[in-house]
């Protein structure tokens, strides 16, 4: 009997004390009410919502929208969204995106957590599996990681980990209108090689 094999990224993955799984529409209650709560905290890091489309956060179908196309960017293998959740509960998001194949074999990394989770190490926990979901499963490269040099919470955690800083990129993404500046942080398939039994004590 041929078995198949399990597409990236459909089963969890877990750490030493948290699960990462896609989302899907029956989260919304949760989303909803950990985006409600986390509305000042997050909203100064993320990009503006564009005028007239539908509120993700308060609308259960944008929502329901938003895990659909992020399905499709798991079957093209071009993006892997994860909810983090910490004892079933949902505690935030861990993004693997814009994942570019051929010479560059790179992604970006992307995540945010409920302040009530937040200074307790799960995100630097979260980010090393997906680490090891990138190069292990994926078999990416490169991992970039992207963070407003002002973002003092997201820095702590490519710091904590000590993913290399390679410079300032000016006016790299819009962000709650405007346009700022972000430092870039990167780690290397070597660099995991070389690291894994290090980082993977965080698991």
């Amino acid at each position: 009997m041929i078995r198949s094999t399990p597409e990236p990224g459909s089963v969890p993955l877990t750490g030493r004390r948290l699960t990462m799984r896609q989302l899907v529409a029956e989260d919304f209650p949760q989303w909803r009410e950990v985006r409600t709560v986390n509305e000042a905290w997050l909203t100064k890091w993320e990009p503006a919502r564009i005028n007239g489309q539908p509120d993700v956060v308060r609308n259960r179908q944008a929502f329901a929208s938003r895990c659909a196309a992020r399905q499709r960017e798991r079957q093209l293998g071009t993006g892997y969204g994860f909810g983090v959740f910490v004892n079933g509960q949902f505690a935030g998001e861990m993004n693997v995106s814009s994942i570019q194949r051929g010479p560059f074999q790179n992604a970006y990394v992307g995540y945010w957590i409920d302040e009530r989770f937040a200074g307790q190490e799960y995100t630097p926990e979260a980010l090393v599996v997906a680490m090891r979901f990138a190069f292990e499963e994926l078999r990416l490269h490169r991992l970039q990681i992207a963070i407003i040099p002002r973002n003092r919470p997201s820095r702590r955690v490519v710091e904590k980990l000590g993913i290399r800083l390679e410079g300032m990129a000016e006016r790299y993404l819009e962000i709650n209108g405007n346009w700022e500046d972000h430092l870039r942080y990167a780690i290397t398939a070597e660099d995991w090689d070389q690291r894994r039994e290090e980082l993977s004590a965080w698991l």
